[in-house]
């Protein structure tokens, strides 16, 4: 008996599918499988272990692992978007999006509505502090990174100078955490919950957070890749990029408000989480070369992927108890440009 090998169709590559596609494309599809592989692994990790029982585990799934993950995930890939579109506006690889004033303005936001909670707690009871701190601190930290923000540019008289509006960025910063510190002073009560804004947590996310998180990402995305290519001008210099005919300061301005709305919105639900803005555009560019269009996609999908894997690695490291997910992307974080340092 013969055997007789049967050779693919014309146009079917014998190698796969993949062998067909870009730098890009691969490095799209590989983020995606990650994503999709951690996913299954956030829907799995609790706190008595790790269970793919999912039918007998679908009560829990749906009110606690599923609006975390998923959560986890928007809140990295918004994270990720911000820093490679401040790392682009400001031509500088260690732009960071909290860098012009929104994580000191979402702390300040944050410890007003503590000590206000604790002093409402005193007068009417915990009930009242309760529902303040409920309902109050998502919208304070959202309208404290808008207004450092806001602030930063004030200072700097617009976004025409990259250079003096960073220098405004740190003098806000130093200035807002001051501030924060003082009110710490005066209500010890708020220092805790400080402490548990600016280690960044996932702990608390639930559908509204998750539905709060998709709908700025949907919002950010589509309106920052078109001006992705003014981030392409701006490679070339300042006066090439206006030789161009951009707008630069009118452009600058839009591109520094989808960076204050991605931030603001991460900062609100998880807290002040390290590194992932600053390393996400980084991975990308030691993958790829792409323009600034690809580069906003890939890095939103990395920082999707990096903050998901913390996330994961926080529930799972010291079950049942769990470890700030902050704290776990700034010593990975830390460690990888240390590395990256060392190395060049």
């Amino acid at each position: 008996m013969s055997w007789t090998p049967t050779l693919p169709p014309p146009g079917i590559d014998p190698v796969g599918a993949t062998a067909a596609l870009s730098p890009p494309q691969r490095l799209a599809l590989l983020l995606a499988s990650a994503a999709l592989l951690l996913v299954a692994a956030g829907l799995s990790a609790g706190a008595e272990g790790w269970s793919l029982d999912w039918a007998a585990d679908a009560e829990l799934i749906a009110s606690i692992r599923a609006p975390r993950t998923l959560g986890a995930l928007f809140a990295g890939a918004l994270l990720g978007l911000a820093g490679a579109l401040a790392q682009g506006l400001f031509r500088n690889p260690l732009a960071d999006p909290y860098l012009l004033g929104s994580a000191a303005g979402a702390g300040l936001g944050v410890v007003l509505v503590l000590a206000a909670g604790g002093l409402i707690g005193r007068e009417f009871g915990p009930a009242a502090a309760s529902a303040l701190l409920r309902l109050g601190l998502v919208g304070a930290a959202f309208a404290g990174a808008l207004g450092g923000m806001l602030l930063t540019l004030v200072l700097a008289r617009g976004a025409g100078r990259p250079m003096v509006l960073l220098l405004a960025g740190v003098v806000v910063g130093v200035l807002l955490t001051a501030l924060s510190d003082l009110i710490i002073l005066l209500a010890p009560e708020a220092l805790r919950g400080k402490q548990v804004f600016l280690l960044g947590t996932t702990s608390f996310f639930g559908w509204a957070s998750v539905a709060w998180l998709g709908a700025a990402l949907v919002v950010v995305l589509p309106l920052a890749v078109p001006l992705a290519r003014v981030l392409d001008a701006l490679v070339l210099g300042e006066a090439s990029a206006a030789s161009l005919g951009l707008a630069l300061p009118r452009l600058r301005l839009a591109l520094l408000a989808l960076v204050a709305l991605a931030t603001g919105s991460a900062v609100a639900q998880a807290g002040l989480v390290a590194f992932v803005g600053l390393v996400a555009p980084h991975l990308v560019r030691r993958r790829v070369v792409v323009t600034h269009g690809a580069l906003l996609a890939l890095s939103a999908l990395a920082g999707g992927v990096l903050l998901l894997a913390a996330d994961v690695a926080a529930r799972s490291v010291i079950a049942p108890r769990e470890l700030p997910v902050g704290l776990l992307t700034a010593v990975f974080g830390g460690a990888y440009l240390l590395a990256l340092l060392r190395k060049r």
